[in-house]
């Protein structure tokens, strides 16, 4: 089990290079099974829960083959539903994602819960309501969910999500792309990797429009065809750089960016006197005076994404003064902060608000990752502490971050990964692991 081993108190300087986003990754692959051909996929992020989706349809029959390390060739003419997939899809939230392809490929689904990083109660309601809408028989028992579609094929439908979901937008487009007739979603949510995954439909012949706005609009097609599409930049590793180097101090050029996508980043970090300067597909972060505090609220794009609320947390922890962080998207997303606290953090929660009071400096301690964006906030604090952190759990950092400690270790910062044996009973709680 591998541990990061992290000694803080330096700045970072240099370049760093973004990853392809997780989020649209996570998307697009299960989407790959409607295409009755080759697409080949670029700029894929190298992290554990890309190997876990494209496994899943290795499973159901796909050929995946590697061009390199970020590209890939994906064939699912050869697909069929499978039980072989479920200790898989119990491990990755992004499995739901599953129930909108096969019911788009073959009329029917079969699959698990999903599993996924555990800061809250995430239902799945609005995914039923919308499969629901497009015909499907929806049944859930005994861990698994099964749908099918009335006559073998879905059937355009006019859908309202009763909240703003990423989740729900994404297997609702993607269920209804082979659906018969037209579909169109309103109160959608707007995130880039929404737009990612209609760009991708649409290069492999899709017809869908409005991603981007509050209604998507899509025309069911007979089949899609093979092609190449290229990921966007990440949208979340770039904003976790980026407040690594306003925890720390010092000065790094973030490449492969969108700029547009980091602008409610930027904002909030240009309030606590970091200074940003934006390019055509890149952004230069530098931080040379004390942090001041400000408030966060986490929204819905084009707000500041939850996503990056405990990175933000652990840079507000030795800001000046008073700061207040309220979660408006997901519940108890507020367990990091007793591992912070570990560190001398001063941090108050009640609800779904948090009250930082800015301390002179945090300390290194053993800590541990609870979820994904949580073990980022870790690596964030300890790259900003006094002293030695050691964190645990990094399997759940590694869900979505391809090859932090390298990248941090180019900027200059003194952070290694150490690998010790499993005990046999952390060797069940990596089998057991819901990420």
């Amino acid at each position: 089990m591998d541990k990061y081993v992290i000694k803080g108190g330096k700045p970072l300087y240099g370049e760093v290079e973004i990853s392809g986003a997780k989020n649209a990754a996570v998307a697009i692959i299960p989407a790959a099974m409607l295409v009755d051909g080759v697409c080949r996929i670029e700029n894929l992020p190298e992290i554990s829960d890309t190997e876990k989706l494209l496994r899943i349809l290795e499973l159901m029959g796909a050929r995946v083959s590697y061009v390199n390390a970020t590209t890939v060739d994906v064939d699912c003419r050869s697909v069929g539903l499978s039980n072989k997939i479920y200790s898989l899809t119990r491990s990755i939230r992004a499995s739901y994602y599953l129930i909108g392809s096969m019911l788009g490929r073959f009329g029917k689904a079969s699959t698990t819960m999903p599993g996924g990083c555990n800061f809250g109660v995430r239902p799945i309601d609005q995914h039923i309501k919308g499969m629901r809408a497009l015909g499907a028989t929806i049944s859930i028992g005994r861990g698994l969910i099964k749908a099918e579609a009335e006559d073998g094929r879905l059937h355009g439908a006019y859908i309202y999500l009763d909240k703003v979901s990423v989740g729900a937008t994404i297997n609702i487009m993607i269920a209804a792309t082979l659906a018969n007739g037209r579909t169109v979603i309103e109160n959608v949510a707007r995130e880039p990797h929404i737009v990612d995954l209609a760009n991708f439909l649409n290069s492999m012949g899709a017809d869908i429009r409005g991603a981007g706005t509050d209604t998507i609009k899509i025309r069911g097609v007979e089949r899609l065809h093979g092609g190449s599409y290229s990921l966007i930049p990440d949208q979340i590793e770039a904003g976790t750089y980026m407040t690594a180097v306003a925890a720390t101090g010092g000065e790094v050029k973030i490449t492969n960016v969108i700029p547009r996508h980091l602008e409610c980043i930027s904002a909030k970090l240009r309030e606590m006197s970091v200074s940003i300067t934006e390019g055509d597909d890149y952004v230069v972060v530098k931080r040379e005076r004390p942090l001041l505090c400000t408030n966060v609220k986490t929204q819905p794009y084009p707000g500041f994404p939850t996503d990056m609320q405990p990175q933000i947390c652990a840079v507000l922890c030795h800001a000046t003064g008073t700061s207040i962080i309220t979660e408006g998207v997901w519940d108890n997303r507020f367990k990091y902060v007793n591992e912070l606290k570990k560190m001398g953090a001063e941090i108050t929660v009640s609800g779904k608000t948090a009250i930082v009071e800015g301390v002179k400096t945090l300390i290194g301690a053993p800590v541990a990752a609870c979820d994904l964006r949580a073990g980022a906030a870790m690596v964030v604090a300890g790259l900003c502490a006094e002293g030695v952190t050691t964190i645990e759990d990094v399997i759940y950092i590694e869900r979505g971050y391809q090859n932090i400690v390298g990248k941090l270790r180019a900027l200059g910062a003194d952070i290694v990964a150490v690998s010790e044996p499993d005990t046999p009973e952390e060797q069940d709680k990596r089998m057991e692991s819901v990420c």
